[in-house]
């Protein structure tokens, strides 16, 4: 929004030519994000500590989250609010790019919200049947797949999309099977980084990580001098989507100064949903859905965790009527707990671990 009132202004006075260049756009967005966060937040708690609205803790986990229960949670809106508010105010508003990624974050962060809303509000056990969960999110996911095929948003094909590590390596995936890949990375992406949010500050802490990397990414993408000299694919156009990940990354690390350990809020599935779709739909849009398992390393150790734990108990069940476990507990942060880390250091090591996957997904561009 600003960019189309002051730039303009630039012919009068020379100030005003900063508003064209991105780096000043991204960084405004972010200042703003972070004081959004901050300015809303503590009226938000108080209103969700008000009315009751606080965290149910599972029977079956540690038993140090006992003291968790009655947490205010939905914090997720103060990421909404702090993420999608800056980037109105600072992207350009006449890119794609960026009005999908915004739909698709507010269309994650509602499923969480209605999740939260029947869990919490309305004392609903299950919350939203997981069932349903998962088709609004594949139904969005179909959706933009779809749309990326009606309406290509850059001169490379509308499947193409880039292998990390190879120069000028692309895959092509199938225009039949295209709408469900994008569904699956949505989706997934949502749902890795749902499941990581076990632990005070962790998964916020992550997906800044994750989102300032991808604006970095963005930054070069939309660049044809750097995309060239990186050898990445030159998307025009798509350089705004770094003010939208900055105002996420803002949002983000806004939020953690209420998250971090003992936590004041829980961002609930309206945050963690939010977050993950956004990323996802950034890597889909940045043709870099393979680079997300690597910058989303982490993320992907938590759904796999699920995964052959769930796997791994069925299969022995049958296999020998009993069923066995291969960690302690699942997803992984919960597995440390149970060896007796500390939920700090928990967090802080998976910090670490996503500072690694960001590094090693920055360096693929360094090995082009």
């Amino acid at each position: 929004m600003l960019y189309h009132f002051l730039f303009p202004l630039a012919d009068q006075h020379i100030l005003f030519n900063v508003f064209q260049y991105i780096s000043f756009r991204a960084a405004g967005a972010m200042v703003t994000a972070l004081l959004t966060a901050f300015i809303i937040g503590p009226g938000v708690i108080r209103k969700l500590r008000k009315h009751g609205i606080g965290q149910i803790v599972r029977a079956e986990g540690p038993a140090t989250h006992l003291v968790k229960a009655g947490t205010p949670t939905m914090g997720g809106i103060i990421i909404l609010t702090a993420c999608l508010l800056p980037t109105l105010l600072w992207a350009r508003l006449d890119n794609t790019y960026v009005w999908v990624a915004l739909v698709v974050t507010a269309w994650m962060g509602a499923i969480g919200f209605m999740d939260d809303y029947l869990k919490i509000v309305r004392r609903h056990s299950r919350g939203l049947i997981a069932r349903y969960k998962l088709i609004w999110q594949f139904v969005l996911g179909l959706a933009l797949g779809g749309f990326l095929l009606w309406q290509p948003l850059s001169s490379y094909g509308a499947t193409q999309t880039m292998l990390p590590f190879f120069k000028d390596l692309t895959v092509v995936i199938e225009v039949a099977i295209f709408p469900l890949f994008v569904a699956i990375v949505v989706a997934g992406s949502a749902n890795t980084v749902n499941l990581t949010d076990g632990l005070d500050g962790l998964a916020t802490g992550l997906a800044a990580i994750a989102a300032l990397t991808f604006g970095a990414f963005a930054y070069a993408i939309g660049r044809v001098d750097t995309s060239a000299y990186l050898g990445v694919l030159y998307l025009n156009g798509a350089g705004e989507l770094s003010v939208f990940c900055a105002a996420l990354a803002g949002a983000a690390i806004g939020f953690l100064w209420f998250n971090a350990h003992p936590a004041e809020v829980i961002m609930g599935d309206t945050g963690s949903l939010a977050l993950g779709g956004a990323l996802g739909a950034v890597a889909v849009l940045l043709k870099s859905e393979f680079l997300l398992v690597i910058v989303g390393g982490v993320f992907v150790l938590e759904g796999l965790s699920v995964m052959l734990q769930t796997g791994w108990f069925k299969f022995s069940r049958r296999r020998w009527g009993k069923g066995r476990r291969i960690l302690r507990m699942a997803p992984l942060h919960h597995h440390f707990e149970k060896l007796g880390w500390p939920e700090t250091r928990v967090v802080a090591r998976f910090y670490i671990l996503g500072v690694i996957c960001a590094l090693l997904g920055l360096a693929t561009l360094k090995i082009r």
